[in-house]
């Protein structure tokens, strides 16, 4: 997760205009680090190959913001979105469709519960964002993923942070609140995005 976050955290610094955007920027790479312990792992022990991944879904989750960006400002309501799940479905559907017929009907529900709640909700909620926050702030915001991850493991797994990781967290919710303290009063169309 905190490879995959160097995209988005790549789309904020390089849409940064001011010192305080990049004082931003630096002090949520830092947190993120910090959350993940990444200094505390010998280099000969990293999985280069799965880092390769992560970088490369970082990368995409960077276009996807910019993309989804010009979606909302592009498309009506929700057509945009609704175009994309389309070509998705098209694009996965040769994968998938040899195994039909051993669906069941329970297999079915959750599948669409699965699709709603991990795709087309936090999509269309991401969108309506998209519309309203220049893609910085928004690249800066998805920081916070790492906190809501910590207090996810803390209330469902019992995981504590260490002194170091809260640490971490609190760099980047400082980060996430220097982003939005300076791009209120702001016509967000105006600030990049």
């Amino acid at each position: 997760m905190t490879v995959e976050f160097l995209g988005p955290l790549t789309l904020a610094t390089a849409l940064s205009r001011r010192a305080r955007d990049l004082a931003a920027v630096g002090a949520a790479a830092v947190g993120v680090v910090l959350i993940s312990r990444a200094f505390q792992t010998p280099v000969a022990d990293l999985e280069w190959t799965g880092l390769g991944l992560a970088a490369l879904a970082g990368a995409c989750w960077a276009a996807y913001i910019v993309a989804s960006g010009r979606a909302g400002r592009e498309f009506a309501r929700l057509d945009g979105l609704a175009l994309a799940m389309t070509v998705a479905l098209i694009v996965v559907l040769p994968f998938g469709v040899a195994s039909v017929p051993s669906w069941s009907g329970e297999a079915v529900a959750k599948g669409l519960g699965i699709a709603v709640l991990s795709s087309v909700l936090p999509y269309s909620l991401e969108l309506s964002a998209l519309r309203h926050l220049s893609a910085r702030v928004f690249g800066v915001l998805l920081s916070l993923e790492p906190a809501a991850a910590a207090l996810a493991g803390l209330l469902v797994l019992g995981q504590r942070l260490s002194a170091t990781q809260t640490a971490g967290m609190a760099l980047v919710v400082l980060a996430s609140t220097l982003v939005m303290g300076a791009s209120q009063g702001k016509d967000p169309a105006a600030s990049g995005g």
